[in-house]
């Protein structure tokens, strides 16, 4: 292991598949840095082609600058949510992130804990049953109040509403509008969603405030995590930290830094650019990586 200070190149890539192979298990935690690799990107190009309208109208300049956008009307609120739940979460991320990930850990003892909220790792195949997704879903609503604690797919009044925008859903899922037409930026009041309980405004099932509904899914995924963890407890664990950033570091980054301290065949390897780190206190068990996660997953599964 390195004490000294991030590795990058052939060395990282070494050292990590030394380690992978070492582990008899393997816990990754998921940040935004993942899915960024992967190409889900919410500024530039991406943005430009499915947001330009709003961009135009409005001045924002990224996906979520326009999600906390106080429109006026909920039909139009709609309009923007729509088409940023479906390229987010139901349209495939443009790079084989996830998919490489998948052939390093798939045949291997391992879990998945992610503030992600783009179901990506579903999407690539990875076991339901080893997912636990803390942050929420694009793919679902609940009420926004909430009245109760139940939560509702999205995907079927997501695409409706796509197309009474003028977008066409192809067979490989990619939106397209008809030749010299622009979309509209309402939806019907029809489908705008409402609890079926009480009635009041649908809203994401996304971590944002006090609000947010831990459904039985989810408590069900949080059991299955602690389990995982308390029965692997003395077997040789590789902690490996994807992507994780400043946001939220208590769910995943700070708990790897003090299961690796406390657990006495456990190892922390980090992957970030920019901000692979750890405390001097577990530095001789942790690999620390700079660069992008993508390149380096790329690397470590070409050297198999």
């Amino acid at each position: 292991m390195n004490s000294t200070g991030p590795l990058t190149g052939a060395d990282a890539v070494g050292e990590l598949y030394r380690i992978l192979n070492m582990c008899e298990c393997v816990v990754i935690g998921a940040g935004a840095g993942l899915s960024a690799s992967a190409g889900y990107i919410y500024n530039g190009g991406r943005f430009e082609k499915y947001f330009s309208d709003f961009r135009q109208r409005y001045g924002f300049a990224d996906m979520y600058s326009g999600g906390f956008y106080p429109y006026k009307t909920p039909e139009e609120f709609w309009a923007y949510w729509s088409r940023y739940i479906y390229i987010n979460r139901y349209l495939a991320p443009p790079k084989p992130v996830y998919s490489d990930l998948l052939e390093l850990v798939g045949g291997r003892d391992y879990f998945v804990i992610t503030t992600n909220v783009d179901h990506c790792f579903q999407r690539a195949g990875f076991d339901k049953m080893r997912l636990f997704y803390t942050q929420g879903d694009y793919g679902l609503w609940q009420c926004s109040k909430p009245c109760h604690l139940n939560t509702y797919d999205n995907a079927d009044t997501v695409r409706r509403m796509l197309e009474a925008q003028g977008y066409v859903i192809g067979e490989g899922g990619e939106l397209s509008l008809p030749a010299g037409t622009s979309a509209k930026m309402l939806v019907p009041s029809s489908l705008v969603p409402r609890c079926p309980v009480c009635g009041r405004p649908m809203s994401m099932n996304l971590r944002s405030d006090s609000t947010f509904v831990e459904d039985d899914g989810w408590h069900a995924a949080a059991r299955r995590y602690a389990d995982f963890l308390d029965r692997r407890r003395d077997k040789p664990t590789l902690f490996l930290e994807l992507g994780v950033g400043q946001n939220t570091p208590g769910i995943i980054k700070y708990s790897f830094w003090q299961m690796t301290c406390e657990r006495k065949n456990a190892l922390y390897a980090c992957i970030n650019s920019g901000e692979a780190c750890a405390p001097q206190e577990i530095s001789q068990k942790s690999l620390l990586i700079e660069g992008d996660v993508g390149a380096v997953l790329s690397r470590l599964r070409r050297s198999r």
